[in-house]
């Protein structure tokens, strides 16, 4: 019969073909994912040439001046005036806020009748 070296030596040699297939599987899986993220690379870098391309299109500065003057003639614009910009001093000051106005002392509209109740009815 088999001899119990020999039992050993079968089971190693089919943990080790297991094993084999094994890391041969995955790196087919792994292959495959390269080949996957290789196509979505090309497609990605192909997206990008487009959008460049049509990027120097439409800033060429020929393109822009007709547009500009198409424009200006159809919509009657002015051009753009230096005095036209504001300054952080030209600015308003920052409106009241109802915190403010409430920590001045002032009474509100609910403080002012407090018997009545607001219920949404028209009277």
């Amino acid at each position: 019969m088999f001899r119990t070296s020999d039992i050993v030596l079968i089971a190693v040699m089919v943990s080790a073909a297991a094993m084999t297939y094994k890391i041969k599987r995955e790196a087919e899986e792994q292959r495959a994912q390269v080949h996957y993220l290789q196509a979505q690379i090309r497609t990605e870098e192909d997206t990008i040439d487009l959008l460049k391309a049509d990027w120097s299109l439409l800033t060429q500065p020929a393109r822009l001046q007709k547009l500009a003057d198409i424009y200006k003639a159809q919509l009657n614009l002015e051009p753009v005036d230096g005095h036209q910009f504001v300054t952080l001093d030209d600015l308003p000051a920052r409106p009241v806020t109802i915190e403010e106005l409430t920590a001045d002392g002032s009474r509100g509209a609910a403080d002012a009748q407090p018997d009545q109740t607001i219920t949404g009815a028209v009277r």
